[in-house]
């Protein structure tokens, strides 16, 4: 072939990409989603015409019309809505009773014994302070705290993916995430993710677009995971349905932490939207699902993938990032300097940097401190406002958890807290960086630290900011 030649053809092919890229914005976005629809629709023609069924069994009556239902428009939300709302119910209540037995058997009963059996046999007091009052106290909350919840929550959640609901809440939401630039799956991984971030990004394996899973990883966050929703519920609780009369407490104590997590769903598709215009740019993937039938649920296997490959594989992660926190967190409260604990010095370097974010010091040092698990910040916060303030009554420099509200709400307004303090504690549970479980999970999905970073860099920067511009709106009409 001839240079002329060559260049003719490359000109053919330049010429013929234009011609498609126009065609392409003539349509708009749908361009490739309709040419795979037409790719079917004449498959499906040309099928219908040629094969014949004649021992195809007509749809039960039932599974149309729960179809109907399921995927309107007007009833499929309401109900995909009410379903989550009433798993995440379930969640919550019916953890309370066994989380507050393990707290009585690992805290109360056992945390005793294993402090007296090392005082007995004459180990030093640092030692015995490192071991049992950090690492086991840590490791023994996370467990009492996450353990409850995890097993209630997956095990519901994987009766309704086999029982065929969950590939219907994708299909009705794969619209909002196409819009975004994400893939319709996504509803499932965030949905994943109101359980445990990190089974959540484990889950966006099923979204076969190495950049919609990118996408999915990083805003996964942005899901309440169970073990921010007691901060959630404790704050508003205490905070927020005291500004009402007390026939509206509940309901707007309520409606406050349901905003919250809508805040976090708007900003999932927020930072997907940003992603895929800047540095995960690219088109949509085509989402081609077909509906599975329904089907009843299979009980011993759902409790097996769901408490033995979920659940346990989780919670050994989290215990494995609290052992060390736990001693960290002993020894920046019991080592002194001059007299002074470390924490002191950590808290006052924190304050003017956190004040302008409506925080302060103390709340700071406590989520730098509880990375590994989100369960343990409140602990660490009473523990450091006794510490620090001085506060009479209580054992110092290790952590505990008041069971009475009005307790609770004195010792924190003792360490200064307003309604902005929880307003904006609220908000940095929802926006903040991943705990170090999930983040190690990152890493092993996407095997880069540079995503993994990104991960981590883009919700604490969204946190601080939205904190930043709450308090700054409050000091300005206050």
């Amino acid at each position: 072939m001839t240079n002329a030649e060559k260049i003719s053809r490359e000109e053919q092919i330049k010429a013929l990409l234009k011609k498609a890229e126009n065609y392409r914005k003539e349509i708009g976005d749908s361009f490739h989603d309709n040419i795979v629809e037409g790719i079917f629709a004449e498959a499906e023609r040309i099928a219908s015409r040629a094969i014949q069924y004649p021992d195809k069994k007509p749809s039960k009556d039932w599974e149309v019309v729960l179809d109907r239902l399921l995927i309107s428009k007007y009833a499929g939300y309401p109900i995909m809505f009410l379903m989550l709302a009433i798993v995440l119910w379930l969640t919550i209540q019916g953890a309370n009773y066994p989380s507050d037995l393990l707290y009585d058997l690992l805290l109360g009963k056992i945390y005793p014994i294993l402090k007296n059996a090392f005082i007995s046999i004459g180990t030093p007091n640092w030692l015995t302070g490192i071991i049992v009052d950090g690492a086991y106290l840590a490791t023994a909350w996370v467990i009492s705290v996450m353990l409850p919840p995890m097993a209630i929550f997956f095990p519901l959640f994987t009766l309704l993916e086999d029982f065929g609901f969950l590939p219907r809440v994708a299909f009705n939401l794969d619209n909002f995430f196409r819009k975004v630039g994400a893939h319709g799956k996504q509803a499932l991984t965030m949905s994943m993710g109101f359980g445990c971030n990190a089974a959540g990004v484990v889950a966006t394996r099923i979204i076969d677009s190495p950049r919609e899973r990118l996408i999915a990883i990083i805003t996964n966050n942005f899901a309440l995971c169970n073990g921010r929703w007691p901060t959630q519920i404790l704050l508003a609780s205490i905070f927020i349905a005291p500004l009402v009369p007390p026939v509206w407490a509940g309901v707007i104590s309520a409606a406050s932490v349901i905003a919250i997590a809508l805040l976090g769903v708007a900003l999932t598709l927020f930072t997907s939207y940003a992603l895929s215009r800047t540095i995960l740019k690219g088109i949509p993937s085509t989402f081609s699902l077909e509906l599975p039938p329904y089907r009843p649920p299979r009980i011993l296997q759902t409790l097996y993938t769901s408490l033995i490959d979920r659940t346990i594989y989780v919670l050994w992660r989290a215990i494995v990032f609290a052992l060390p926190a736990g001693m960290v967190i002993w020894l920046i409260s019991n080592v002194t300097y001059d007299g002074v604990p470390l924490a002191k010095y950590i808290v006052d370097f924190l304050d003017p940097f956190a004040i302008i974010f409506g925080l302060n010091g103390i709340i700071l040092l406590a989520y730098i401190v509880a990375i590994p698990a989100n369960e343990i910040v409140i602990p660490t916060i009473l523990m450091l406002t006794v510490l620090i303030f001085g506060v009479e009554g209580y054992q110092h420099g290790v952590l505990f958890e008041l069971d009475s509200l009005p307790d609770t709400a004195n010792l924190l307004r003792i360490g200064g807290w307003t309604i902005l303090t929880a307003i904006n504690v609220m908000v940095f549970s929802l926006a903040h960086n991943p705990c170090s479980t999930t983040i190690y999970t990152i890493y092993k999905e996407t095997g880069s630290w540079k995503w993994t970073t990104v991960s981590v860099v883009i919700p604490l920067t969204l946190g601080f900011l939205l904190t930043f511009i709450i308090a700054q709106v409050y000091f300005l009409f206050t």
